[in-house]
């Protein structure tokens, strides 16, 4: 598998100790950190804009992709409020993660505790073309829920 490289800024104060990395041979995403000094709380429906402590270099054509843990949506229901987050090629801020608690009780994010993930991906640029009509499909303009709710069959 060929690698891309991205060059990664530790901003201060950067708690952690090492950059983001793959847990497994097999992770498509890195884990990111909280870069915090003191706990804080969400409560239940609650949202927090929580730094990473990192600044990103990706390549034009790239994007990082900030992409929820599933064991803190599957054990808390912690999660990201716009997954997934969007880091551009051209942006050169600090990595942020906006975690929302959609639980039922209050969750406490501890300074170093891994919130999220990144993963890299290629992205493709589009032109737009004006047209009066679209090709058709059999599907056509059939949208939210036109194959069903809730394991029920479509209509024939």
């Amino acid at each position: 598998m060929e690698e891309l490289t991205i060059a990664c800024r530790k901003l201060p104060p950067h708690l952690c100790e090492t950059l983001p990395r793959y847990q497994t041979e097999g992770s498509s995403g890195m884990d990111l950190h909280a870069n915090i000094e003191a706990p804080i709380v969400l409560h239940p429906g609650e949202y927090r804009l929580i730094p990473c402590g990192i600044a990103l270099s990706i390549p034009r054509g790239f994007e990082g992709q900030v992409r929820p843990r599933s064991g803190l949506a599957a054990k808390h229901g912690i999660t990201i409020l716009n997954a997934p987050g969007t880091i551009d090629s051209d942006y050169r801020g600090e990595v942020c993660v906006v975690l929302i608690n959609m639980g039922k009780e209050d969750y406490t994010v501890k300074p170093l505790d891994r919130i999220g993930q990144i993963i890299f991906t290629p992205v493709a640029r589009a032109l737009l073309v004006k047209r009066e009509m679209l090709d058709d499909t059999a599907r056509s303009d059939g949208g939210f829920g036109h194959t069903g709710i809730e394991g029920t069959p479509p209509e024939a």
